[in-house]
């Protein structure tokens, strides 16, 4: 994953990859940023729970309903106050809301 492109997205403040352990591999912060790599690796951890416990749901959802199109899972969003982490496979951004494009973001990692 190409992070300086990531950084060109509109209102991205971080880009990060991590392992499937959650362990921060690569990082690029934008210059006056409050986050910092300590940051970066709390969130690469929390990426990876946070998938796995949608995963999990997504498939006790379609197990007691019989729906399906929820699996498999790739990315997803945590929308903070000021500021977002969007994720897709073992890659992510974090975004200030007010700036943000989330469809170009999600394309972007999906790339």
């Amino acid at each position: 994953m190409d992070l300086q492109k990531l950084m060109d997205l509109p209102g991205t403040l971080a880009a990060f990859t991590y392992t499937d352990k959650g362990e921060l591999q690569s990082h690029l912060l934008r210059e006056g940023t409050e986050l910092s790599e300590e940051m970066l690796d709390l969130l690469s951890r929390s990426c990876v729970a946070n998938l796995a416990i949608a995963g999990l749901e997504a498939r006790g959802w379609e197990s007691l309903t019989g729906q399906t199109g929820f699996q498999p899972l790739k990315g997803f969003s945590v929308v903070g106050l000021e500021w977002s982490v969007v994720a897709d496979g073992n890659c992510g951004v974090v975004v200030r809301n007010r700036d943000v494009d989330y469809e170009a973001t999600f394309k972007a990692l999906q790339a």
